[in-house]
């Protein structure tokens, strides 16, 4: 047992004791729709989120696991969900994707993705850590790439893309540098220049 099959085991113990539900929700592919799905999931914990930037249609897929503490809570929620027209499934209980699907939504995307910047943020782990982060960029800029899990007290690492034309990049720096969470620049890692872009 090594620290990556407890977190395995830990997320699968809270999916099947219904303390976690995990979800998929169509959202317009706009800048902006990220921020807005954020406030319809309301004070839901998202406890993971998975989106990668996939088509030309104008419509987006994420992928997303919301803690629970009552049914009452996630049967509120998609109807905030619904009532924003925003298509969701609960995929709670289908184990192909909580044991392989959820971990591959993201990857290369079918469509060129203009003027992505990629960084690694550490988000405290504390309430509006995350609508703090959107605050400062949307809808400002298009997210196109996002991926969260929670890690308990020690903040979350965060993998975030953002399209920022070559004019604004030195306003984005800027934001960064004064959001107050630690970030590194990815965008000319290898790895993500082979498998992402």
């Amino acid at each position: 047992m090594n620290f990556d099959r407890l977190r395995l085991v830990t997320e699968l113990a809270e999916v099947g004791r219904q303390r976690e539900a995990v979800l998929a929700t169509f959202m317009p592919e706009e800048p902006g729709s990220f921020k807005r799905f954020c406030e319809m999931v309301g004070p839901m914990n998202i406890t993971e989120f998975k989106y990668r930037c996939r088509s030309d249609n104008g419509e987006a897929l994420v992928l997303y696991s919301v803690g629970l503490h009552t049914v009452f809570e996630l049967d509120e929620m998609k109807k905030r969900m619904k009532s924003a027209q925003l298509q969701t499934f609960d995929h709670t209980d289908n184990d192909l994707v909580k044991d392989h699907l959820r971990h591959l939504i993201s990857g290369r995307s079918p469509v060129q993705v203009r003027d992505e910047i990629l960084c690694q943020f550490v988000f405290p782990e504390r309430p509006g850590a995350l609508m703090k982060f959107l605050d400062v960029f949307s809808p400002r800029w298009n997210i196109s790439l996002f991926h969260y899990r929670a890690q308990g007290e020690t903040g979350a690492d965060v993998l975030v893309g953002i399209q920022v034309p070559p004019s604004e990049k030195e306003e984005f720096w800027d934001r960064a540098n004064n959001l107050g969470y630690s970030y590194s620049d990815k965008t000319s890692d290898n790895a993500y220049q082979i498998l992402m872009h």
